[in-house]
């Protein structure tokens, strides 16, 4: 008899205990998804501070706003963001990696050139975005989008480095008319897009259905959420059109190359490779102008110390920067890394660099503080004009 009411108050005790802990996780369950709630809606107030005043945040909501978007990638990076120090095969979710393979096969060569001459317009968009509390990789949309180009236009009308329509580029604060084309203007068209980006960001909180959306319309993705009862980009990828899940793939590919160089060993054409401790090394062979004897002639060099940046000095001075780095290759890097650069210019526009270089280098600082108001650098076009028909 003592055994069986031994035996009779372990199981009593044991059945207690499992209801306590049935209670606990329901209750743990039920903090957790009012925790989100609280984080979800805290992120959609300072989205809508964002969107409806066209201004930037304040600096302390951005430090705790950049840290919520992280989590956007979660279904990219386990671990939420990407480190350039790991093994990238080892962070991405092993559906990516797969799922890029015949775009990386058809475009590394063209992305891996694109790399020579990326990095002003990159630093820009980094610094813009960090501005917005946005993750930087999301500048990779940009070479998708464009290939970069302010000048790129689509059938169907959308132009500049991030292809807005006009009424999408209106709609984030841009001037779209006769005279004026600001979607085509890289510092307001970056701004109007981490704002668009981020009122994507806030009707699904995932930054892969961010891209797709991008594409194709919000529209398109709510549909696939539907039909697939789930907002992982994975699960519901061939709800979309092939159009956007290749967007998708597009810029999962494009990230992998930027970041990596594609796998390639040695130094490529981006004129960098690794060192063995894990640390970009620049190819000093390809730290050099490639001018004819006739631009070499009309040429001047100066030596500059500071924390110049390339794209304001071509905008200052009005030159292509494509054109300036034709002068100047690696001038970000390099004078990020040496402190100082051999700067090449044709003497005209030498001479105007030497004349305002204070006032450039002051822009230049306050650009890389993120205090500099957006540079007046409007593209300026003819008006039309429209014969009128005789009745």
């Amino acid at each position: 008899m003592p055994k069986i009411i031994f035996l009779y108050f372990i199981g009593f005790i044991f059945s207690i205990n499992i209801g306590f802990t049935q209670t606990v996780k329901k209750e743990s369950h039920e903090v957790s998804v009012d925790t989100t709630k609280i984080v979800i809606k805290e992120e959609q107030e300072i989205i809508d501070e964002i969107i409806e005043t066209k201004t930037l945040p304040q600096k302390d909501k951005i430090q705790y706003f950049s840290k919520l978007t992280r989590y956007g990638f979660k279904n990219l990076f386990p671990t939420y963001s990407y480190n350039a120090l790991m093994p990238y095969s080892t962070q991405v979710t092993p559906q990516a990696e797969s799922y890029m393979q015949d775009y990386l096969r058809m475009h590394e060569k063209q992305l891996s050139v694109m790399k020579s001459w990326c990095m002003p317009y990159f630093n820009l968009i980094d610094n813009i975005f960090t501005q917005y509390g946005l993750p930087k990789e999301l500048k990779y949309l940009a070479v998708i989008e464009s290939n970069l180009k302010t000048n790129a236009t689509s059938w169907v009308g959308a132009g500049g480095p991030w292809q807005f329509m006009p009424y999408t580029a209106r709609e984030n604060g841009l001037v779209v008319n006769d005279f004026v084309d600001e979607r085509r203007d890289y510092f307001k068209s970056t701004h109007a897009a981490a704002r668009y980006l981020l009122s994507l960001y806030k009707q699904t909180h995932d930054w892969l259905l961010v891209i797709a959306a991008y594409n194709g319309g919000p529209g398109r993705v709510f549909s696939a959420i539907e039909r697939s009862g789930s907002r992982n980009f994975w699960a519901l990828q061939y709800n979309l059109p092939e159009e956007s899940r290749n967007h998708v793939k597009k810029f999962i590919a494009t990230h992998y190359i930027m970041e990596t160089g594609g796998g390639s060993s040695g130094f490529g054409s981006s004129g960098f490779s690794m060192n063995t401790s894990g640390a970009a090394v620049v190819n000093p062979y390809l730290n050099k102008p490639t001018l004819s004897s006739n631009e070499m002639e009309n040429a001047e060099t100066e030596t500059i110390t500071g924390k110049y940046n390339s794209v304001i000095i071509a905008k200052n001075i009005s030159i292509d920067i494509i054109a300036f780095n034709r002068y100047n290759p690696l001038f970000d890097n390099q004078i990020a890394t040496n402190g100082k650069y051999e700067l090449i210019l044709p003497q005209d526009k030498m001479r105007q660099f030497l004349s305002t270089k204070y006032q450039i280098l002051n822009e230049c600082v306050q650009f890389l503080l993120g205090d500099v108001e957006i540079p007046n650098s409007t593209m300026q076009y003819k008006s039309k004009k429209v014969k009128k028909v005789k009745s």
